[in-house]
């Protein structure tokens, strides 16, 4: 399995003489210079410390499957203080961010400021142990992503699991994801699944899924917003088609209307298509589309 790291560079190191010592002035570190903190007053030392939980991370390199880190700046000295943290990561992998900007207060307890980031790896992407690089000053904190190979799809599989999505717009609260990454727990609707459109009463939406090749389609399950709070007939999908993309175009293989359930699945004749979507003509708020789910199955 192969392994990607970054090269470093050693520094170089200096002999000085007894007698050299004896005859140099020792200055203060200037503002901004190794052994000071930028903006801080001369001679003051690097006083933020640079975490990131998890400590190393498994990757699946599909679109829909990213790795989440948390990158955490804590200001452990007596000033409050600005720090940015860098972020890099070996490709092909990527980041949802490069820089990691923020003000950091000065309190007792330390008050440790983070942030999420996606780690992610096309398809394709060799199976091998990478690195996500975060430094700031002197500080450099190495995160291994250990990549596997994608699970393989066969008869009776989710095939739009981890794909990639379709989606006429999407709400600014979520991620156009949030409905092939199978989560359905409906207390983590906005925060971390589902999907919403982002064009109030207008219709109609779109979402779907891409598939990575032509695959035999023949059954589309939806599960749309029903919970406690927000059941499916005051807040699901009530009116789409189930659309299927072939050579020739797309191809509607499927309607429901009228739908107050939280779960609906159609099923049609085998059909080798290279995408899947929902063309969304209502809603029973009659304001947004919203997907818990979107499974795809067939040979």
């Amino acid at each position: 399995m192969p392994t990607h790291r970054l090269a470093r560079t050693a520094l170089p190191s200096l002999a000085l003489t007894a007698a050299a010592l004896t005859t140099l002035a020792v200055a203060p570190p200037a503002s901004g210079a190794p052994g000071g903190a930028p903006g801080g007053a001369p001679g003051q030392r690097a006083t933020v410390e640079l975490s990131a939980d998890p400590a190393e991370l498994d990757l699946v390199p599909l679109p829909c499957f990213p790795a989440d880190l948390d990158v955490t700046m804590t200001n452990t000295g007596d000033q409050a203080r600005f720090a940015d943290t860098l972020l890099t990561a070996d490709p092909p992998l990527t980041l949802s961010r490069d820089v990691f900007s923020s003000y950091l207060p000065a309190t007792d307890p330390d008050q440790p400021v983070s942030v999420p980031v996606e780690v992610r790896a096309p398809r394709g992407t060799p199976p091998g142990t990478y690195e996500v690089l975060l430094e700031l000053e002197r500080q450099r904190v190495s995160v291994p992503v250990h990549v596997a190979s994608p699970p393989p799809k066969g008869p009776g599989d989710n095939l739009a699991l981890g794909e990639e999505p379709i989606a006429s717009s999407t709400h600014g609260n979520f991620s156009a994801c949030g409905g092939l990454d199978g989560n359905t727990d409906h207390a983590q609707w906005s925060t971390r699944t589902g999907w919403n459109d982002g064009t109030p009463a207008v219709f109609p939406d779109t979402y779907g899924v891409r598939l990575p090749e032509a695959r035999t389609v023949e059954e589309v399950s939806v599960l749309t917003l029903d919970s406690a709070g927000s059941p499916a007939e005051r807040f699901g999908l009530r009116d789409w088609d189930v659309q299927v993309l072939t050579d020739d175009g797309w191809h509607t293989v499927a309607e429901v209307r009228g739908n107050t359930a939280g779960l609906v699945t159609t099923r049609f004749e085998p059909t080798t298509a290279r995408a899947v979507q929902l063309v969304v003509h209502g809603t029973n708020d009659a304001r947004y589309s919203r997907v818990m789910e979107l499974e795809v199955r067939g040979g």
